[in-house]
């Protein structure tokens, strides 16, 4: 299993939202890169980045995402905002590795198709969930579509990784929502990268028992809950 250090960009800063809501928003450092750069120290061997203004359709953070691709030797892998064929390209010349497609796998599933027709696994899918239900723009809208019946559309289309957020925990440290990560890893073959709500190493412990191919932990990091370093080190010993 593979853990994700998650920087969250919004106006040119690292910021976590509370269950995803922009008006509950922590600055934790006014240099993404410098972040970046720590976690790769630190022995992450991924890193996952949130473009928090391109999932609202507002400004773009692309040249500080342009920045930590350079710095880094590890892969990336980025969303927010990324819409069309044009935006997938575009960010996938950045350097980074694999783009996620959010909003725009519910509203265009003929654009996923193609994009992994093109890009393979360099594509993956960002399943946010509330209720059960998959979130799009921002998490400030619910769709009428379930997130367990997304991912299996999702996987039919063949995309190979989604990240699946439960919202109701996300930047909460209340611990990750178990059940819902194991209803989604018995219905699809594909690789499931888990998020939300990790706040200690038993909760990455119990996570990696569920089967999930990696998690991503943001919030938990930055407030010191969960050492970076131990947890990895933990992964390796296991």
């Amino acid at each position: 299993m593979i853990i994700y250090p998650a920087i969250d960009i919004r106006g040119g800063k690292c910021v976590r939202l509370t269950q995803g809501r922009y008006d509950d928003i922590t600055i934790f450092s006014d240099d993404p890169v410098s972040m970046a750069v720590q976690f790769q120290n630190a022995g992450a061997k991924y890193l996952h980045v949130v473009d928090l203004d391109g999932a609202r359709g507002e400004s773009n953070n692309r040249t500080i995402i342009s920045r930590i691709a350079k710095e880094l030797s590890i892969p990336i892998q980025t969303g927010g905002g990324i819409r069309t064929m044009a935006d997938i390209e575009t960010v996938l010349e950045l350097g980074v590795t694999r783009v996620i497609l959010g909003t725009s796998a519910v509203k265009n599933p003929e654009m996923v198709s193609d994009a992994v027709k093109k890009y393979g696994n360099r594509i993956a899918v960002g399943i946010d969930a509330k209720d059960g239900f998959v979130a799009i723009e921002g998490w400030e809208k619910t769709s009428g579509v379930k997130a367990v019946e997304h991912a299996v559309n999702m996987e039919s289309l063949g995309v190979q990784t989604i990240i699946y957020t439960d919202i109701a925990t996300d930047g909460m440290l209340s611990g990750p929502n178990l059940l819902a990560m194991t209803e989604m890893i018995k219905n699809v073959q594909m690789e499931v990268i888990a998020s939300g709500g990790v706040s200690s190493l038993k909760d990455i412990r119990k996570l990696k028992e569920t089967g999930v191919a990696g998690v991503i932990v943001g919030k938990a990091i930055y407030t010191g809950d969960v050492d970076l370093k131990k947890a990895l080190e933990m992964l390796c010993s296991d």
